[in-house]
C-alpha cells in the first residue's frame, strides 16, 4: 500500500534531483535554488532556499553524516553547504568551466566526483575541497555517477550510453557499451556487497532514454579485473527513466519516467510492486529516505510528492492519495504579487504591502524614506543595505535578501509563458537574440556564456558555429504584448 503524504510546491522551476539525509529532504532545481526540509514535518528550514548557484542546480547529495550537502550547477560549479547554518563551506570550480550535471560523495565521504557537459570527471578530496584528478571520455557529456558502497570505485554514465567503473586513480576498469540506447540518465550502487568464494559482487541498477531500467551485477575477481553481467531489464514504464534509486536496505528500488509514473519494485525478484501516479509532467528525480518507509519524488511540474510506502502489501500498480493527518500538505509560499505579475512593475506602496505580509514591516518606513519601488527592490545588495538604507542587522539584511530572491523566482512561476523566459537564466527576457544553434536567449546571458564556455551551445552542448548573435525583433514584440495585458 502506498500513500500520498505531502507535496511541497515550493520551487518555481523545474525539479532536478531530490536527496535524503537522515533528517533532512534536499530537492534543487531550475530556479537556481535547493530547498532543504526537515523530514519529521516536511517544514522547511529557516536558512532555505539555498541561492549560490548562476544557473540551473542539476543534482545534488548529502554527505554520509548529513552535515554537509554538496549541489552542482549550469554555472560550471559545485558548492559545499553547511546543513547546520546554510552558509557555503566551499565552491569548487570544475575544470574547463564546463557546466556540471552529477556530483556523487563516496559513502566514507572521503572522495567527491562531479561529471561535466564535455565529458570530463573531477575527482575531489572531499575533507580538503582540493582537486585530486581528472579523466574524460570523448564527444559525450556525464549524466550519471554512483560510488560502490566500499567507496572504492565508481561509475558513470554518459549520453553516449555507455557506463564505465572507474577506480580512485581515475583509471577506467570496465567499459559497457550501449548500455542503454540514446544515453544513460542515472545509475545508482546497491547498498550491500556481496561475498563468495574468490568473487565480490555488487548489484547496480541504471536507466535510460531507451525506457528500460536495468539491473546489473558487477563482480570483482581475485585477480583484481571486473566483469559486469545484466541480470534484469524491466520494462514497466513506457517512456523514458530519468531517475533510479535503492532503499537502504536494498530491496527495493524506485523509477521515474518520461510517461510521468513512478515505479517501486522489489528489487531481488525485478517484481514490479507499485506504480505512483500523480505527477503532471515528466518525473525528473525519486530518492529513498534512510530512516522511514518514505520516498521524495520531484517533476517538470514544479512539485515535489512525498509518498509512504507500507510494509506487508503486495499490489500491481497500486496507488492510495490518501494524507497522512499528521503530515499537512505544505503549498509553497505565494510571494505578494498583488494584482501585477512582474515585481518590476510596482510601486513604492505595493513594496511596502509586500514587506509587512512578509513580516518586515519594521523596514516600511525605511524604504518609503528611500523611495525604494519594485526595480530597486530587485537590486537591492548586501552592500546597499548595510550602507545606503542603513540596516545594521546581518541577521535582518540576510532574512530580506531571501524574500527578494523568492519574489525573483516567483516572477518566473507558472504565468510566464516558456518561450518568454531565457534558457540561461529563466527569467523573462528583455533583449532576446538568436545564437547559432537556433535558440533565443538573453543578449547579456548568452554573451556571458560564450565568453566563458568555449562556444558551445548552452542546449546542445555542441559547438557553435558562429559567436554572430540575431536580435529577435518577433519575440521582443510578442513579450512586449504579454507584459502589457498582464
Amino acid at each position: 500500500m502506498t500513500s500520498l503524504i505531502c507535496t511541497l510546491n515550493d520551487h518555481r522551476d523545474d525539479v532536478n534531483w531530490c536527496a535524503f539525509s537522515a533528517k533532512l529532504l534536499a530537492t534543487c532545481s531550475g530556479d537556481k535554488t535547493l530547498r532543504i526540509y526537515c523530514t519529521s514535518d516536511f517544514s522547511e528550514l529557516p536558512f532555505s532556499p539555498l541561492s549560490g548557484h548562476g544557473y540551473s542546480v542539476h543534482c545534488c547529495c548529502f554527505s554520509p553524516c548529513g552535515q554537509f550537502l554538496c549541489s552542482c550547477s549550469t554555472d560550471a560549479t559545485t558548492v559545499v553547504w553547511s546543513m547546520v547554518t546554510g552558509e557555503i563551506e566551499a565552491v569548487m570550480e570544475h575544470p574547463g568551466r564546463s557546466p556540471v550535471r552529477i556530483c556523487a560523495l563516496s559513502p566514507d565521504s572521503a572522495h567527491l566526483v562531479t561529471g561535466a557537459s564535455d565529458g570530463t570527471l573531477a575527482l575531489w578530496d572531499f575533507p580538503s575541497k582540493q582537486l585530486n584528478r581528472t579523466g574524460a571520455v570523448s564527444d559525450t557529456t556525464m549524466t550519471a555517477c554512483s560510488f560502490s558502497p566500499c567507496s572504492q570505485v565508481f561509475m558513470t554514465g554518459s549520453t553516449y550510453g555507455d557506463l564505465r567503473l572507474w577506480d580512485l586513480s581515475m583509471n577506467q576498469l570496465h567499459a559497457e557499451k550501449n548500455a542503454h540506447d540514446l544515453g544513460v540518465t542515472c545509475c545508482t550502487f546497491a547498498p550491500d556487497i556481496l561475498s563468495g568464494g574468490q568473487v565480490v559482487q555488487f548489484r547496480l541498477a541504471s536507466c535510460g532514454q531507451d525506457s528500460h531500467l536495468k539491473i546489473w551485477a558487477i563482480n570483482k575477481l581475485s585477480a583484481g579485473a571486473y566483469k559486469m553481467q545484466l541480470l534484469h531489464t524491466l520494462t514497466g514504464q513506457s517512456a523514458p527513466v530519468l531517475s533510479c534509486s535503492y532503499s537502504l536496505d536494498g530491496q527495493l528500488l524506485a523509477s521515474c519516467s518520461v510517461d510521468k509514473t513512478v515505479t517501486v519494485y522489489d528489487a531481488a525478484n525485478a517484481v514490479l510492486l507499485y506504480t505512483l501516479r500523480q505527477h503532471e509532467r515528466y518525473v525528473t528525480a525519486c530518492c529513498f529516505s534512510p530512516t522511514s518507509p518514505l520516498i521524495a519524488t520531484g517533476s517538470m511540474d514544479k512539485t515535489v510528492n512525498i509518498w509512504r510506502l507500507e510494509d506487508g502489501c503486495s499490489g500491481h500498480g497500486g496507488k492510495t492519495l490518501t494524507e497522512d493527518p499528521a503530515l499537512a500538505s505544505h503549498e509553497g509560499k505565494t510571494s505578494a504579487g498583488h494584482s501585477k505579475l512582474l515585481v518590476a512593475d510596482w510601486s513604492e506602496g505595493d513594496v511596502s504591502e509586500w514587506l509587512v505580509e512578509e513580516g518586515l514591516a519594521g523596514l516600511v518606513e525605511k524604504f518609503r524614506a528611500n523611495n525604494i519601488d519594485g526595480t530597486e527592490l530587485l537590486s537591492l545588495t548586501k552592500e546597499t543595505l548595510a550602507s545606503e538604507l542603513l540596516i545594521e542587522s546581518v541577521g535582518l539584511r540576510s532574512k530580506l535578501l531571501r524574500k527578494v530572491e523568492e519574489l525573483k523566482s516567483h516572477s518566473v512561476c507558472s504565468g510566464v509563458p516558456d518561450e518568454f523566459l531565457c534558457p540561461i537564466t529563466r527569467e523573462l527576457m528583455k533583449e532576446p537574440v538568436i545564437a547559432a544553434d537556433g535558440y533565443s536567449y538573453e543578449k547579456e546571458a548568452i554573451e556571458s556564456w560564450i565568453n566563458t564556455k568555449n562556444r558551445s551551445s548552452p542546449m546542445t552542448n555542441l559547438p557553435l558555429l558562429t559567436t554572430l548573435l540575431t536580435p529577435n525583433h518577433t519575440l521582443k514584440m510578442a513579450i512586449g504584448r504579454w507584459k502589457t495585458s498582464q
